[in-house]
């Protein structure tokens, strides 16, 4: 399903029909900071969803947290977060640039 959806489908498909000839690799990045379950535990977890019908939003309930839920039974995502971060880092910087602006008005009229 789209970004511009609430809601998206679990499917099972072979990866090679999914990412056909694109390059992948494996990234289980959080292994160290969380205990993943067991490989028995997370497939049955996402066979028990298989044709259901989930929430999804680009924030909360992507498919990043989807699969850091299954493998970590913690729903993460760190594109989110940098997203997030970028986000108050420029408005951080932003306001800085206003203050600067502010007062070197404020300077320039106290001259006059």
């Amino acid at each position: 399903m789209s970004a511009l959806a609430d809601k998206a489908f679990v499917k099972k498909e072979r990866l090679c029909d999914v990412v056909g000839r694109d390059r992948y690799h494996v990234n289980n990045k959080h292994d160290g900071r969380y205990s993943p379950l067991p490989p028995s535990k997370i497939v049955q977890r996402a066979e028990e969803l298989v044709g259901q019908e989930v929430l999804y939003k680009l924030t909360s309930e992507n498919c990043e947290h989807f699969v850091n839920e299954l493998r970590y039974g913690v729903p993460r995502s760190d594109q989110v977060r940098d997203a997030i971060m970028a986000v108050g880092i420029a408005g951080v910087g932003l306001a800085a640039m206003g203050l600067i602006g502010v007062m070197f008005s404020r300077n320039k009229k106290q001259k006059q």
